[in-house]
């Protein structure tokens, strides 16, 4: 996808990697940038320094979702690229209460259900769309704590639905799968086992935006940031139980360090 001239909305646009991506947007000659947050202000501030559109939008409600998308319009028109990019993350183990799971799978799995029902109709007509999802690592390697790891691995198998079921329709698909970025909910995480590592491998925003800006020029479906989970990825398809004995000893490695 060439980005000049397209119309692009990004929800969670008010930090962390989805504000780079608005920017890297900009700075790639897209027409249009739509920033979308739960925190207005951010997102005005984002919209106000590349000259976008600042929407408010709570992602876990289709209301919400469905007049973005009205909004986007109304200002720019059709809307060529949509970056499902919201993301919640609560921690804990198997204790995670139900109200917890339920606002994990809104915001990480619904949202992006919302979104694709608002926006089919119209792409559809069209003959082209292109859907970018943030899944992260934790989709791809149950990493994490339980429900966002099962939240996102569901966004995961959403995405591929999505592109098997209208990828011969002109709608595009992406995957972004980062392990871990210095962002807000990454640095202000209490835990995790896994996050001393996560942090010493972690790239910036930036970097982030731009590996997704380049997995969409080639129009990738999984789109990385660290290559090796690539590798694990494949590790884990080859032998599974091998894999789960070599997580369980990653995870008591984590536990005992930290």
């Amino acid at each position: 996808m060439n980005i000049e001239g397209k119309v692009a909305v990004v929800t969670g646009g008010g930090n962390g990697i989805g504000q780079a991506l608005c920017r890297a947007l900009a700075a790639a000659g897209a027409r249009g940038v739509v920033v979308a947050d739960l925190e207005g202000d951010a997102a005005r501030a984002t919209a106000d320094g590349i000259g976008g559109l600042a929407v408010r939008c709570d992602v876990s409600r289709e209301a919400d979702v469905i007049e973005l998308v009205a909004q986007a319009r109304d200002r720019y028109g059709d809307i060529d690229l949509f970056c499902s990019n919201a993301g919640l993350a609560v921690g804990g183990g198997i204790e995670t209460t139900d109200a917890d799971w339920r606002r994990v799978m809104d915001v990480n799995l619904m949202a992006h259900v919302y979104a694709a029902r608002a926006l089919l109709p119209h792409m559809l007509e069209r003959g082209e769309g292109y859907l970018m999802q943030t899944v992260s690592a934790a989709g791809l390697l149950s990493v994490s704590d339980p429900s966002y790891a099962v939240a996102k691995h569901a966004a995961l198998a959403f995405a591929e639905w999505l592109s098997i079921t209208y990828g011969d329709r002109g709608i595009r698909v992406s995957c972004f799968c980062p392990q871990g970025v210095r962002t807000r909910m990454l640095l202000g995480s209490s835990g995790g086992a896994d996050l001393p590592v996560l942090l010493e491998g972690s790239v910036s925003p930036e970097q982030a935006a731009q590996a997704i800006l380049e997995g969409l020029a080639a129009e990738r479906f999984l789109i990385l940031t660290h290559p090796e989970v690539r590798d694990y990825v494949r590790r884990k398809a080859e032998d599974p139980d091998r894999w789960l004995r070599g997580m369980r000893r990653f995870q008591g490695t984590t536990k005992n360090a930290s």
